[in-house]
């Protein structure tokens, strides 16, 4: 059963909505806290999507990648957190059956475009990483730029084809109101297996084989750096670390987005055999989404790159003639 798509006997037999008491003082600081989230998710994404899009040195393959990730998590920050935040905080979803619609499309089409974007990820380190001079001949920016969108509108065909043949949205009268969704057993499982199972599998198979290959490029670049090299062997030693390192932080930004989507991930596989509170669904809902904030603290802490670019942008330097040829990697 997919998390989010039950009937009202489901609902009542798998949670139900307690009320929450608080004092005004903790519900206030909650919604602080929480317009905090939002604006770090917003404006660090914003950071990075300025980033890669204005400075030349960094219309690469793989930073389209990193754009496009940048853009969906912007989109999740801007339109799917703030309301998901306050079903949280008000313990039921108080804004109406047609926000309710609009909220599932774009957090359904974000959710499955994002997985789907760590997987071309993980593909495009293997690559890089097992055939680097194929790689660099035959993916140019243009390349991955048709690639993302096809991402995007792959995944948007998708989601139409999900709710065309669903029954989907209802609106109950629960708590005073609670958002959800229907759709059939069939739909259910294709679903599981299409947003989650499949894109999982790829990226978890193609990363084990990526940590694998650069451990082997990690032995080599210090069997080439204990010899007197050409200049040749220097390059390559140089462009295998490179990519390795790329490697490395992609690698963390993946592991991070598998352990926010596990707990979801296990929950719709175990959903029929687990009895949790309404509550504790939404929290398993929004873990999803935190990785849209933590991304670009990961940017932030490995790459510095990234770290001159929010220099450069805070100082207004982006505004100076030719600041799209700044050097970010000195």
């Amino acid at each position: 059963m997919n998390l989010t798509e039950f009937n009202q006997s489901d609902r009542c037999e798998h949670f139900s909505c307690p009320e929450r008491s608080v004092s005004p003082a903790v519900y206030i600081l909650l919604y602080v806290c929480s317009a905090a989230v939002v604006l770090l998710t917003v404006c660090g994404n914003l950071l990075v999507i300025i980033s890669v899009f204005h400075f030349k040195q960094l219309h690469t393959p793989t930073n389209m990648l990193v754009l496009s990730l940048a853009v969906s998590d912007f989109l999740g920050g801007a339109f799917v957190m703030p309301p998901m935040l306050s079903w949280l905080i008000e313990s039921c979803w108080i804004l109406g059956e047609d926000f309710c619609i609009v909220f599932f499309l774009i957090s359904r089409f974000l959710g499955i475009f994002s997985v789907y974007n760590i997987a071309l990820v993980a593909v495009d380190r293997f690559l890089a990483l097992s055939n680097p001079f194929l790689y660099m001949n035959a993916m140019s920016v243009r390349n991955m730029c048709i690639v993302v969108y096809s991402n995007w509108c792959m995944c948007m065909v998708y989601m139409v084809a999900f709710y065309y043949f669903n029954e989907i949205f209802r609106f109950s009268g629960m708590c005073p109101g609670e958002c959800f969704l229907l759709s059939n057993e069939f739909w259910a499982v294709v679903d599981l297996v299409i947003a989650f199972i499949f894109p999982l599998s790829v990226i978890i198979i193609l990363y084990t084989r990526v940590f694998i290959i650069a451990k082997k490029h990690a032995t080599a670049i210090r069997k080439l750096k204990n010899h007197t090299r050409p200049k040749t062997q220097k390059i390559t030693s140089d462009s295998m670390e490179s990519e390795r390192k790329a490697a490395k932080v992609l690698g963390i930004l993946v592991s991070v987005f598998l352990v926010c989507l596990l707990p979801y991930f296990i929950y719709s596989l175990l959903g029929d055999l687990i009895e949790i509170q309404a509550t504790t669904l939404h929290e398993l809902i929004f873990f999803t989404f935190l990785n849209t904030t933590i991304n670009p603290v990961i940017y932030a802490l490995f790459y510095p790159w990234f770290r001159r670019c929010i220099k450069v942008i805070i100082t207004l330097q982006i505004f100076q003639t030719d600041s799209a040829l700044i050097n970010v990697f000195l």
